[in-house]
């Protein structure tokens, strides 16, 4: 492919996917700012102030942080402990195409199960009736609809654990962690320091531009929250859409005001992290 047929189908792409997402970005703003919308009256900051100062959009970021931050790391640690566990297994036999059927699943399926396994009518409430620690089943915690996300949380590691146990489990057979863990327990290591000091910190630094999408996706998820989420606080999609779909018209531009700051929030931490050389940098580390 020479130049000029590579410069055409940068051309295209961008046309077909950054046009869009920008076209999309710019009338946002011009909504959230009063310049367009059926509420426009001319420029004006008060959809913008009325944000920055209310306590739901502020909660919601810090609810979406917390989520996304509790998620990855467990999905992340239960992750490494089975592929540093059992890589053998994923390499071959029936783990190996087990591990790929959680990725199958679409997020509105993974919320139903977690619904039925944790709420307080649901299958662990029940077990837990029947081997008689708890006398009722009202005893049972409320892990559903609640103000932790206890179900969010879980429902977003049971996605994640299966495509990161892959990920890493690809990237220990391509860095050959296997060559170097025998090298250093010839050295005298013993197998907790070797996964400390080898093998977990190679694959996290491999992996980390992946992490960092990946946990992106989850601070911005919309179905598994809406419907095991609580009503507040909400993680930001939620309640993006609620003021973008409620009958109240003045709640509009303010849900573009929030995609406007969750964009700026997004783009902060990934040119943060590119700065840093994280997230450009993987193949040269």
């Amino acid at each position: 492919m020479n130049g000029a047929t590579r410069y055409i189908f940068l051309g295209v792409f961008l046309l077909l996917a950054a046009a869009p997402l920008l076209g999309g970005l710019v009338y946002a703003t011009l909504y959230g700012l009063g310049v367009v919308g059926i509420l426009s009256d001319g420029f004006t900051w008060q959809y913008a102030q009325a944000v920055l100062n209310s306590k739901a959009f502020w909660g919601a970021i810090g609810f979406s942080l917390f989520v996304a931050t509790i998620s990855m790391s467990l999905s992340v640690g239960l992750a490494l402990l089975i592929t540093l566990r059992l890589f053998d297994r994923l390499q071959k036999g029936f783990f190996s195409y087990l591990i790929y059927w959680p990725l199958t699943l679409p997020a509105m399926v993974v919320a139903f199960f977690s619904f039925q396994f944790l709420s307080r009518a649901g299958f662990l409430s029940r077990l837990s009736y029947h081997l008689g620690f708890i006398q009722q089943l009202e005893d049972f915690p409320n892990w559903v609809n609640d103000p932790w996300g206890v179900a969010i949380i879980f429902s977003h590691t049971l996605m994640a654990t299966p495509f990161l146990t892959i990920l890493f489990a690809n990237l220990y057979q391509n860095e050959r962690l296997g060559e170097y863990t025998q090298l250093a327990a010839t050295l005298g290591a013993r197998p907790g320091s070797i996964a400390r000091r080898v093998s977990i910190p190679i694959l996290l630094q491999k992996a980390f531009a992946t992490l960092v999408l990946y946990f992106v996706f989850v601070l911005g998820s919309y179905e598994i929250p809406l419907l095991l989420g609580s009503q507040s606080p909400q993680m930001v999609s939620v309640l993006t859409i609620n003021k973008l779909q409620k009958f109240n018209l003045l709640d509009k531009p303010e849900a573009y005001v929030i995609s406007l700051f969750y964009c700026l929030l997004v783009l902060s931490l990934l040119l943060g992290l590119a700065r840093t050389g994280l997230l450009t940098n993987q193949e040269e580390a």
